[in-house]
């Protein structure tokens, strides 16, 4: 049965792919004989993403994690798949006014607070920005008043709208980019690994904010980290991603509680956890293969420690939010 409206999810993605040509100039073709080379970033990647929820996508750096981050808001444009929020699709070139309208709701928190914001602007302007160019509010002094409003709101003092980015610091710079992301008024917020540039104490303080202005305006994140210690504090749902594919997709409580693919358990199992001293653990073993030449089949199976010879030969499909031959023949369970 289709769903109606009210039950669609806010984000819809499917089957998103990006590939890249990295080859060399055609001239270095040339002499050297060379064909081609082409690196697939995202490799057929779909989930959905409830009105209010957060939900994460995690892996090791390479994974495609970033690639799907910029993707999702249109910075980037896939090589096939499709990206809708909110029913309007991000790719469908028939829709462009009504995407133009959505993109105020859609913001994005970048990985690091010194080069997101410029240098040259005072905050007050940084932040007042998307004030402007969506037309929110009108009148300097509104505008003033308005960016007051936000600098209070994510910790900082409405004075601190006269001051450059470089009198901050990390921490203080986030709140700044909070602040800017909800000048428009967004209902979607992509945060593309927000705190990992900063100190451990003040990513406790932005993760706790950022929860608190959820629960307060009603927001829905896409929130990317390698980090599980800070994905366990703010995902509702979680997607594990390897080598560009969506590898285990669970609710966030389950996956860290009974993790399914073996990849995850890795993951897992090599976040240090003091209550778990005496449990026999199995770290993250070698490394995220070469992307332009991925392993045949599964393209985790050179690191799997459940591998088998299907595994080496197939790719294994989505099957119950994993994707694992191991787990679909009942072998994670034996192990």
């Amino acid at each position: 049965m289709s769903q109606g409206p009210a039950e669609r999810p806010f984000v819809q993605v499917r089957d998103l792919r990006r590939i890249f040509d990295v080859s060399k100039p055609w001239l270095n073709r040339v002499l050297e004989r060379a064909p081609r080379q082409y690196l697939k970033a995202v490799d057929g990647v779909s989930f959905d993403i409830r009105r209010g929820e957060t939900f994460a996508l995690v892996g090791e750096s390479g994974s495609g994690k970033s690639t799907v981050a910029r993707m999702v808001v249109g910075l980037l444009p896939p090589s096939d798949g499709t990206v809708s929020i909110a029913g309007i699709s991000m790719n469908d070139v028939n829709v462009a006014q009504e995407r133009q309208r959505l993109r105020r709701r859609i913001q994005m928190i970048f990985q690091d607070p010194y080069a997101s914001l410029n240098p040259r602007w005072r905050v007050g302007r940084i932040i007042a920005e998307p004030i402007r160019a969506f037309g929110i509010v009108h009148g300097e002094a509104d505008i003033t008043g308005r960016v007051g409003e936000l600098l209070t709101l994510v910790g900082l003092h409405p004075d601190d709208a006269g001051k450059f980015p470089h009198e901050f610091s990390g921490g203080q710079r986030q709140r700044i980019a909070i602040a800017r992301a909800l000048a428009s008024n967004a209902e979607f917020i992509v945060c593309d690994e927000p705190t990992s540039a900063l100190d451990v104490s003040v990513q406790a303080q932005i993760l706790n904010l950022m929860r608190d202005l959820q629960q307060r305006f009603g927001l829905t994140y896409l929130f990317i980290s390698h980090n599980l210690a800070v994905v366990r504090h703010m995902a509702t749902r979680i997607g594990v991603m390897y080598l560009g594919r969506l590898v285990e997709v669970s609710e966030g409580k389950q996956l860290f509680s009974h993790p399914r693919h073996p990849y995850t358990r890795m993951l897992l199992d090599a976040v240090p956890d003091l209550a778990m001293v005496g449990k026999a653990r199995e770290g993250v073993k070698g490394e995220i293969p070469n992307p332009i030449s991925p392993p045949s089949g599964c393209t985790f199976h050179p690191r799997c420690p459940l591998v088998f010879e299907r595994c080496r030969i197939e790719s294994p499909p989505v099957i119950d939010g994993v994707a694992c031959h191991a787990v679909n023949q009942g072998r994670i369970a034996a192990a």
